[in-house]
C-alpha cells in the first residue's frame, strides 16, 4: 500500500481527522476509534513503513517514551503496548503502530494467549548462536 493510501498518512496529513494526543517531528500519536478500552492509544511514526523493520532506527526513538506518556496520562495502572507486523500476526492496518491499552479489568483490554512450548535446550542453543552472529 503506497503512502497516498494509507489511513493513518491521512490523518498525519490532516486529511483525516483524530484524538491527538501528541505530535512532534517524527510521531504522531491519538485515541483509537475502535478502542478495546477507556484510553485505548496508538503511537505511531510519520514515516509511512508497514513493519517494523521498515521504519529507520532514529523515526523509533519517541514512540515509547510517548506510549508511557500515555499510559501515566490515562491513569492506566496496567496496561499492554502492543506491535503486530504482518496480518497473520493480527496487523490490519499497513502502517507500523504501536497500540496502548489500559487493562482495567479481566474483560477489558487486550485478550492474549500464551501457548508455551517445551524446547530442546540444544535446539535452543543452536538458534541463539544462529541469530546472535546476525545481529
Amino acid at each position: 500500500m503506497s503512502s497516498a493510501a494509507c489511513i493513518f498518512c491521512k490523518i498525519v496529513k490532516g486529511d483525516i481527522p483524530s484524538f491527538k494526543l501528541f505530535e512532534s517531528e517524527k510521531v504522531l500519536a491519538f485515541l483509537d476509534i475502535q478502542p478495546l478500552s477507556r484510553g485505548h492509544a496508538l503511537v505511531i511514526p510519520k514515516f509511512h513503513g508497514v513493519k517494523l523493520t521498515d521504519i529507520p532506527d532514529e523515526d523509533l526513538t519517541e514512540i515509547l517514551p510517548v506510549a508511557k506518556r500515555i499510559a501515566i496520562a490515562s491513569g492506566a495502572e496496567n496496561f499492554n503496548i502492543l506491535q503486530n507486523n504482518g496480518r497473520i500476526a493480527h496487523q490490519f492496518v499497513d502502517h507500523v503502530h504501536f497500540h496502548m491499552i489500559p487493562k482495567p479489568n479481566e474483560t477489558e483490554g487486550l485478550g492474549v494467549q500464551w501457548p508455551m512450548q517445551e524446547t530442546d535446550m540444544e535446539k535452543l542453543k543452536a538458534l541463539h548462536a544462529e541469530i546472535k552472529s546476525k545481529m
